[in-house]
This record gives C-alpha cells, sequence and structure tokens, in this order.
C-alpha cells in the first residue's frame, strides 16, 4: 500500500515502465554485487589462490537471496554500504566470509555494476526507440502522398506531404540510434583495478604475477559476459562515460521534444491529432476541449532530460585525482532518473505516433487558402508562353494578390485570389487551366519518393537488424 504521507517520485508512479524500474532497482544492483564478488572469488581460487570450492559454492548459494533488513542494519552501523552488503553476505555464506571482496575496492561492485545496469538500460532505450521508428515509418508511407502546408518560421511554404514530415522526424532518431549503437560499441567495464587502479592489491596477493593479474581481470568480465574493459582507471570507471550516456540520452529526448511541439502545433491548427479516448477529459472547466497531453507530457519529461548532461559534465570535471566522494549522491539520482524519464518518454511516443489522426480534409482547406499565391509564377509563366508580356502579368498579379491579401487579413474572408483572376481578361490564356495548375500534387517535388527511398535505404536496414524486438505498443499510465 502506498504511505500518501510521504513523497513518491512520479517516475516510478506515473510515467516509467516497470521494466526500466526494475533495471535500476536496489534489487538488482545487489543481486550484481554479489555476482561479481563470486566471479572474483571464483576467478581468484582458478589462479591458486587459497579459496575453496565450498566457498565459492556456497557463495552461489546465497546470491539470489539477499537479507536486505540485515544489510540496511549493519550500514547504520558502518556508513558504508558496500562493506554492510559484504556483510550481509558473509552472515549468509559463512565459510566464505574471510575471502568476500578479497583485494578489490568498493567500486569494484559499484562501478561494475553501474556500468552494467546503465547497458541493460539502454538496451531497454533501443529497443522502444526502434519501435517508435517503426511506427512513424508506417505513418510516413501512408501519407507520402498526401500534400500539406510546409512551415519555415512558422509561415507558410512551399508545400511538402504529411510522410515526408514524418521522415524528418525519423531522421533525428536515425541520428539518435547510430549515437546509441556507437556508445554501446564502445562499452567497457571497470575490471578489477583496486583501490587507485594501479592493481597493487593483487600486486600483494599474487606474489607479483602480472599475467596472474591480467588473467584475473580477463576472468571476472569473462564470467560477467563482457570482454572490454578500461585500460586505465583511478579508483572509478571514468565518469566522463556518464556524461555521454546522458548526452545520448539528451538526443533522444531532444528529437522527441521536437515531434511532440510540431504535433501540438498541427492539433492547433487541426491537421492531425494525438489519440483521444472516449473518455478522456480535456479540462476541467472547459468540457469541449481536447487538449494533446500526451505531447505536452513528453515535452515536460524531454526538457528534464535534456538539462541533465550539464549536471554529468559538472560531475565529471571536479572529480579530483584518482576520485572524490561527490559523484555518489548525484549519480544516484541523475543517471536512474534520466533514464526512467526518457522510458516514460518513449512509452507516450509509442502511443501517439501508432494512433495519429490525419483530417485530410482540414489540410486540403488550408492549402486552398495559400496555394493562389504559391502558383502565381505557374499561371504567369502558361500565360507568357501564350504571348502574354512578364513585365506586365508580374505587376497585375502583384496588384491582385495585394488585394486578396486585404480581403484576408482586412476583411476576414477567403483567398479570392483565383476569382480575381478568373475575372482578369489578362490571364484568359489559362481560364480553363487553372484547375489543372492548382492541383496540389503538382507543388510537392519529389517529397513521396523522397519519403520511400530514405526509409528504404536507411530505417529498413536499421528495424531490420531489430527485427526481434519490434511489436511493442505504447502506454501512458495515467
Amino acid at each position: 500500500m502506498t504511505d500518501n504521507s510521504v513523497y513518491v517520485n512520479p517516475l516510478i508512479t506515473r510515467y516509467a515502465s516497470r521494466e526500466m524500474s526494475e533495471a535500476f532497482s536496489d534489487e538488482k544492483r545487489f543481486k550484481l554485487w554479489r555476482k561479481l564478488w563470486i566471479a572474483l572469488a571464483e576467478s581468484e581460487m582458478e589462479l591458486g589462490l587459497n579459496i575453496t570450492k565450498e566457498q565459492v559454492d556456497e557463495m552461489k548459494k546465497y546470491a539470489e537471496s539477499i537479507n536486505f533488513e540485515l544489510a540496511e542494519q549493519y550500514e547504520r552501523e558502518v556508513r558504508h554500504d558496500v562493506m554492510a552488503h559484504v556483510k550481509a553476505f558473509g552472515a549468509q555464506a559463512k565459510s566464505a566470509m574471510p575471502i568476500i571482496h578479497l583485494g578489490a575496492t568498493s567500486c569494484f561492485v559499484d562501478c561494475n555494476s553501474e556500468l552494467i545496469i546503465i547497458a541493460d538500460a539502454l538496451s531497454i532505450i533501443k529497443k522502444k526507440l526502434v519501435n517508435v521508428m517503426e511506427k512513424l515509418k508506417y505513418f510516413a508511407l501512408k501519407y507520402k502522398d498526401l500534400p500539406t502546408l510546409g512551415f519555415t518560421h512558422l509561415q507558410p511554404a512551399q508545400l511538402t506531404t504529411v510522410g515526408k514530415r514524418a521522415t524528418l522526424w525519423l531522421q533525428d532518431l536515425e541520428m539518435d540510434y547510430n549515437n546509441l549503437v556507437n556508445l554501446e560499441n564502445c562499452f567497457k567495464l571497470r575490471g578489477v583495478k583496486g583501490t587507485t587502479g594501479t592493481q597493487a592489491s593483487f600486486m600483494e596477493l599474487f606474489n607479483g604475477d602480472e599475467t596472474k593479474i591480467k588473467e584475473l581481470e580477463k576472468k571476472v568480465v569473462n564470467k560477467l559476459g563482457y570482454d572490454k574493459v578500461y585500460g586505465v582507471t583511478g579508483q572509478t570507471y571514468p565518469r566522463k562515460f556518464d556524461y555521454n550516456v546522458l548526452c545520448v540520452l539528451s538526443q533522444i529526448a531532444q528529437s522527441a521534444y521536437k515531434f511532440s511541439n510540431d504535433i501540438r502545433i498541427l492539433q492547433n491548427m487541426k491537421e492531425i491529432e494525438e489519440p483521444f479516448e472516449k473518455s478522456q477529459i480535456g479540462s476541467s472547466a472547459m468540457a469541449y476541449k481536447r487538449n494533446p497531453m500526451r505531447s505536452e507530457r513528453i515535452g515536460s519529461l524531454a526538457r528534464f532530460v535534456v538539462s541533465l548532461p550539464m549536471n554529468s559534465a559538472i560531475t565529471a570535471s571536479t572529480q579530483w585525482f584518482e576520485r572524490t566522494l561527490d559523484d555518489s549522491a548525484n549519480r544516484r539520482i541523475v543517471n536512474a532518473q534520466a533514464f526512467l524519464a526518457l522510458d516514460g518518454i518513449l512509452n507516450i511516443y509509442m502511443n501517439v505516433s501508432e494512433n495519429l489522426v490525419v483530417y485530410d480534409k482540414v489540410i486540403a482547406k488550408h492549402i486552398a487558402a495559400e496555394l493562389p499565391f504559391m502558383a502565381t509564377e505557374n499561371i504567369m509563366m502558361e500565360c507568357v508562353k501564350a504571348g502574354g508580356n512578364r513585365q506586365e502579368l508580374h505587376e497585375k498579379i502583384r496588384v491582385l494578390s495585394m488585394e486578396a491579401g486585404k480581403n484576408v487579413k482586412v476583411n476576414g474572408l477567403e483567398n479570392n485570389l483565383i476569382d480575381l483572376i478568373k475575372a482578369d481578361k489578362m490571364f484568359a490564356p489559362v481560364h480553363d487551366k487553372l484547375g489543372d495548375i492548382l492541383d496540389a500534387r503538382k507543388f510537392i517535388g519529389r517529397a513521396p519518393a523522397q519519403a520511400v527511398e530514405f526509409i528504404e535505404n536507411e530505417i529498413d536496414p536499421i528495424l531490420q537488424a531489430n527485427a526481434g524486438d519490434l511489436g511493442l505498443k505504447g502506454d501512458v499510465k495515467v
């Protein structure tokens, strides 16, 4: 039962998935600590230290059954989380107590486990990212031929298509995906480095045998399923890695933010609308409203994630020499919450992108209000081909365009430029061609082909490489 008398993090209760919450749970973290201690002890045994198989087996017996209450009791006494869990583990695996954590520093478990947690969390993010990409792909292909007003400076510009615009959202995500994959490809564990990164304690344990020390590190990371370690460290893994992670998360949040803003504007224009459920209430006062709460929530959470890399940059910048502890409390908050917030963003992004509603008649109405101005050059060229004077035609169109603009802006009426052109004898050669000239499909250039080519060449290979992760549905928790 929730204790409503204390603050509860809304990232857990309102936004993030259970999967991502579990990725940063104490249960997962402390089980990883025990897995690391077991891998260390077993590897030390295999390399000849005085550790028995019975001791390792007893550690394995209690690998999953963490005595949390005892660990919390020890931490209140010793004010050291790692030593509290060493004692709690040793209280269960009694024969192994003398050799748990042998030669290691706290960051052996803390840093290596944090890196594994980040790697697992990145996998969750990548899975959801490619699912958003798949949903936008289908949307882009479905509407690749539907003309719509393009906007520059938020002012009507040349036409594009609804599907082509969606490829711009997709391209942002493609860049994010590539950055995430690059981060994964550079991923390393801290390894087995000792207190200041010199492996001095292991030199003592193995009587200066550097070959065994290198083999120890290789064995430990292999038992954990990894093969790369940082060549050198201080006491911790480089905190610049956290910054790199936060930058990738921020970039994904930026892309989602941009998408959400576009949808909010389009919903205001009544061209495209995010999903709105049958019983959903848009406003407590204005019952008619259909507020874009999903897109607004994406933007709200994205603003938080986008702000976090600076925090991580400061942490990386202020680590004195081999390390200071002023990173610890900060990182407990920043790393986890960045992932939790982005997870919430992608859950909503999936939900919105697979349920967008397109109002093609409203889109056509908006095109009709602006296209006459865009078509004036085509009209003028047709008249020139029929023997007209280009300069005179240009001046006449300018005058008529000003009159039509006044009709729209001052009088609040419809754009009547085409009616004015139809009534002017100077444009008689095109009077019977205006319907063809004003066909919106003639103003979209290569937009449909660009959408298809981009998806085939750049998006489909990504989706094919991640085919086993596709098929997720977006979720809005509240």
